[in-house]
């Protein structure tokens, strides 16, 4: 059986993401389409807005056979550790191929690019240096540095986010023992941060994020947008739980964290660096939501993305030292859910595999640690009775399996 392995978020499924997992299975002939999905925080640093067992049936009702869950150590990462993660596991399960959405749609220009880097390494790395000493933050410093020493020679434009992690899944398989075959397709209309839906039947989830949001959770300017399925998930979420998860659920909770650690405690979280801590802990004193808190903090020197990512270290109390040993290989494959066609791949290959095929967590709650603690509180942004609900599926619910 043929296999192509996507890495995706699906916050929410939409038809962008159907679309790609079509094409992923076109272009690489496969018979399995294998998704590799962030659990309940994700790569930007924010919480899903369902969790991932909903998100896993959106998946399996559009074309996807497997969905393995991308352990928090990878999921809430800069590009090149999420890409790292993802591309081992997708390894790990013997896919054939990967295929990922760029707004470039040519995979000549990212191996070219990769190439020229990795010979120019030395040059750039002190040109990254100079441009954070002078206060820019690191993804502008790089995008600086390539500026000054490439011009426009570049054949890949790496302002653009896909773009970026596109390069570091080939980055990453290229180093791979045995690389998979990489494909990229190009994305469809909407931009990855376009905030509005437009007139496309594609949007971006950004932009039904920011609908739903600002609809108070009502769903119909979304349905265009969406596949039938997704949206029958979404209602029954919102039936089953009461809210969407959005930051400013976990404000209280982050406000207390801050407040109630020392400066010194929170120099030990993971993505807490160069005295940033201290007006974190100004900031949470005169705050009064999420958003507030956000706007106050950023400067030139933090992007959003990295403050919030950041900031889910500091709500798990994620320690430097922790995420240090864990990021240093994955080790072990959790199972979300299957179709009939991906449990009879799984049958074949599960001797073969080098990691724990994990169905049932209770049995490796040691392993799991990080991600058993990201569901916990992920669930306390609920009511009592939601979060009891949640939590219990996590530690009880076998994997998603539809015909």
């Amino acid at each position: 059986m043929k296999t192509v392995g996507i890495v995706v978020e699906y916050n929410p499924f939409h038809n962008g993401h159907l679309y790609h997992a079509q094409k992923a299975r076109e272009s690489a002939q496969a018979d399995v389409v294998i998704a590799v999905m962030s659990g309940h925080f994700l790569q930007r640093g924010e919480p899903a807005l369902v969790n991932k067992w909903t998100r896993t049936r959106m998946a399996l009702q559009n074309g996807v056979d497997i969905v393995v869950e991308l352990p928090y150590v990878f999921s809430v990462q800069k590009a090149e550790y999420f890409a790292k993660g993802a591309i081992s596991i997708l390894h790990e399960l013997f896919c054939d191929s990967f295929c990922f959405g760029s707004e470039n749609g040519q995979l000549a220009p990212f191996v070219e690019t990769i190439h020229r880097m990795e010979e120019s390494a030395e040059q750039l790395n002190p040109l990254v240096h100079k441009y954070m000493n002078e206060g820019f933050s690191f993804p502008k410093a790089q995008t600086l540095a390539r500026e000054s020493f490439f011009g426009q020679q570049l054949p890949l434009d790496l302002s653009k986010p896909n773009n970026i992690l596109g390069f570091h899944y080939v980055r990453a398989n290229k180093i791979l023992s045995q690389p998979m075959e990489p494909l990229t397709i190009k994305r469809q209309q909407a931009d990855f941060h376009e905030a509005t839906l437009g007139n496309q039947s594609i949007a971006s989830a950004t932009g039904i994020r920011k609908a739903i949001a600002e609809q108070q959770g009502q769903l119909q300017t979304i349905k265009p947008y969406v596949p039938a399925t997704t949206f029958d998930e979404l209602h029954r979420y919102l039936n089953t739980y009461s809210h969407f998860h959005e930051w400013n659920m976990y404000w209280p909770l982050l406000q207390y964290r801050l407040l109630s650690s020392s400066t010194e405690e929170l120099a030990q979280m993971y993505d807490v660096s160069e005295g940033i801590e201290y007006r974190l802990k100004e900031t949470a004193r005169q705050a009064t939501n999420f958003t507030e808190f956000m706007q106050a903090v950023k400067t030139k020197r933090y992007t959003w993305t990295r403050i919030q990512r950041a900031l889910v270290h500091i709500l798990l109390h994620v320690s430097k030292e922790e995420m240090a040993t864990a990021m240093e290989a994955v080790r072990y494959v959790r199972l979300l859910g299957m179709n009939k066609q991906g449990r009879t791949y799984l049958s074949k290959i599960k001797k073969s595999m080098s990691l724990p095929l994990i169905t049932k967590p209770a049995a490796f709650k040691e392993m799991l640690a990080l991600d058993l603690k990201a569901t916990e509180i992920y669930a306390l942004g609920l009511s009592a009775c939601s979060s009891h609900s949640l939590l219990h599926s996590e530690f009880n619910e076998h994997p998603v399996i539809l015909p």
